[in-house]
């Protein structure tokens, strides 16, 4: 497998926004308080960063891709990445798998999964498809449906692009405001501040988001619901989910800082997973199946 992170793309995405300030903040230390007669002259500047501000959030998918490598540095950083080819290969078939069965089956890198050498329960997309699971959530499951259950809901995540709208709702939300303010007010320091701040902080947003504070009930109301579609897609249990949920319940600790800090309630996803799976008649679970998660996995 590739490398997760290479000192090339990091620097392109730094280099990205060292041009893109430099000019930026030139542009706004032009500004001074205005005269009446230069009130149409502060519309004008305002109008432009309104449109900077709407180029930052149509986030583009080579951009989106950029992002969660730097993501997945940082991740890669906080976490050991579990060495074992095994079980590193079967976790990315089986997603692929599931990814190609998504209403988002490509990406501008493509999916990648990683198992962390974690014992906490837990699993988070990137921006663009880059895929973690721990050693602890792998322990979980107790066969390949509710594998998939996790992974697909991950991807769920990816295919909604929840990663990419905590930056857009977090930071480009209250870039406006702070900008518009400044627009008014004609504070050069402000503004320079405020775009500044969006370039240092979008990878923090998101990985605090994935690690820390995880999402809203709605967003993982959508993964889950995707998790789902793809899952009757490809032929899996999607039961597997409701089984999962259910381990999650049992195992987890409220206070924790894993699965039970960044996820809602199993209990009120349960009653969602249900409506959603509706009348599902359930298959013979294959013996193939079984013996090949169990072989894979055992070492873990």
């Amino acid at each position: 497998m590739r490398k997760l992170m290479t000192m090339f793309t990091v620097k392109k995405w730094v280099l990205l926004g060292l041009v893109i300030l430099p000019a930026v903040m030139l542009f706004l230390t032009g500004w001074k308080k205005p005269s009446l007669g230069d009130i149409g002259k502060v519309v004008n500047q305002a109008k432009t960063v309104k449109k900077l501000i709407k180029s930052f959030e149509d986030i583009s998918p080579e951009q989106e891709y950029y992002i969660g490598r730097a993501v997945g540095a940082t991740v890669a950083g906080q976490y050991k990445v579990y060495k074992n080819k095994k079980a590193t290969m079967y976790v990315n078939t089986l997603g692929q798998t599931l990814a190609q069965a998504s209403d988002r089956p490509e990406t501008f890198g493509g999916y990648h999964f990683l198992i962390l050498d974690s014992d906490e329960i837990n699993a988070f997309a990137a921006p663009g498809g880059l895929v973690f699971i721990t050693r602890g959530m792998l322990r979980c499951t107790e066969n390949e449906d509710a594998l998939a259950a996790v992974l697909a809901h991950e991807i769920g995540h990816v295919q909604h692009q929840h990663g990419l709208q905590s930056i857009k709702k977090s930071r480009f939300s209250s870039m406006a405001a702070d900008v518009a303010l400044d627009a008014v007010q004609s504070r050069t320091g402000g503004a320079a501040s405020v775009l500044t701040g969006v370039f240092q902080d979008s990878i923090h947003d998101v990985t605090t988001t994935m690690i820390t504070n995880g999402y809203s009930r709605k967003f993982e109301k959508e993964a889950d619901n995707a998790a789902v579609a793809i899952l009757k897609r490809v032929g899996y249990d999607p039961n597997g989910l409701i089984d999962m949920l259910n381990v999650m319940k049992e195992r987890l600790n409220p206070k924790g800082n894993d699965f039970a800090k960044t996820h809602p309630s199993p209990s009120d996803r349960i009653k969602d997973v249900k409506k959603k799976i509706g009348k599902y008649v359930e298959v013979e679970k294959s013996a193939a199946r079984q013996a090949r998660f169990e072989t894979a996995l055992k070492d873990i």
